[in-house]
């Protein structure tokens, strides 16, 4: 079911030529420090791949993909990618990426499923990106490292949005918080998840949430992933479950956490074994990527997600992801917003 947060007394600050030349600067601007941060070479990316490989994602384990058969090719089967997190393995494969350097690319993705909101669209745009690294890299302390990489990245891209429009005003805190999801839930036991995100993420500004996907003490996720490509099953070295995690910050005009990346260290062979066996679906083993994992065939990786309507909607203090991309939109939303001052593109 759609919903529309009005923020009280919104105005946008940037009007729509504004806006249009902050999305490009933001994009350019931090794509270039990303690459430059993880050592990332840029690539093209899919729109669609062939059904039946087990290429594409399926995020919470539970959205269906946008499919449709292709003339030319006995109308085989193709769907539109949710995300790239095992494709880009069989990208570093092929291309023979050296560890220590990857991947980046500008990932266009439909997700029909997807509830609308302020901060989800059916459209998805993000730069999706892979790093090759060491079995011996498989810790909390490697992933630490390159998410505040990451973040680093993003302090600068915010100080540029300052120099291009004095108006907006750099509010990030200087480090971001870590923090595990089960360690979140005893804080705030009596929160649901999005609760518990709106908490920490309001007190800190900037937090990563680590062990997204393998249930809590509570019986429960704190939110769903897929089993076959980020790692959330193996027990790390600060004894808790999970090699992955959320980034969120709070968003001053919504006054609620918003997750800007999804990332983590990816499956091995074990972990992808034991994170099938445990949602029951080990049926997924005899697909072609699943099969090239458990050969050996493909590098173990770090990697994620950034969305880069949610960073430009972030960046440029807009109400809705609407302002920043052109998507659908149900006309009753669309018609509350235009009163309320928010213009969906």
């Amino acid at each position: 079911m759609s919903k529309l947060l009005i923020p009280e007394g919104y105005k946008p600050i940037l009007n729509l030529n504004q806006t249009e030349l902050g999305i490009k600067n933001i994009k350019d601007f931090f794509q270039q420090n990303l690459s430059s941060e993880l050592r990332l070479r840029r690539v093209t990316a899919p729109l669609f791949v062939e059904c039946g490989t087990g290429i594409n994602d399926d995020l919470n384990g539970s959205e269906r993909p946008v499919s449709f058969p292709i003339k030319d090719m006995d109308d085989k089967k193709a769907e539109i990618v949710h995300s790239l997190a095992k494709w880009k393995r069989l990208i570093l494969a092929e291309y023979k990426i050296e560890e220590g350097f990857g991947i980046y690319t500008d990932m266009n993705a439909i997700r029909a499923d997807e509830e609308l909101d302020n901060l989800h669209s059916l459209y998805v745009d993000q730069w999706d990106w892979e790093l090759v690294i060491n079995e011996k890299d498989r810790n909390i302390a490697f992933l630490k490292q390159i998410v505040c990489r990451i973040y680093a990245a993003m302090l600068r891209t915010e100080y540029m949005v300052f120099e291009l429009f004095p108006e907006i005003k750099p509010q990030l805190p200087r480090e971001i918080k870590f923090i595990h999801a089960e360690e979140l839930l005893q804080m705030y036991p009596d929160k649901d998840a999005k609760e518990r995100e709106d908490a920490i993420t309001k007190e800190f500004g900037a937090v990563f949430i680590i062990g997204i996907g393998a249930n809590l003490s509570n019986g429960e996720p704190h939110d769903g992933r897929a089993p076959d490509y980020d790692d959330w099953i193996t027990m790390n070295e600060e004894g808790y479950q999970g090699l992955n995690g959320d980034l969120l910050l709070w968003n001053p005009v919504l006054q609620h956490a918003m997750e800007l990346s999804s990332m983590g260290i990816r499956v091995n062979s074990e972990s992808l074994k034991q994170q099938l066996k445990a949602k029951n679906q080990e049926n997924r083993l005899s697909l072609y990527f699943h099969r090239r994992l458990l050969n050996g065939e493909l590098p173990q990786t770090i990697g994620g997600g950034i969305g880069q309507s949610r960073l430009c909607m972030y960046y440029l203090r807009k109400a809705h992801i609407g302002e920043i991309q052109a998507s659908l939109w149900p006309k009753e939303m669309r018609q509350e917003a235009k009163e309320s001052g928010i213009f969906l593109i």
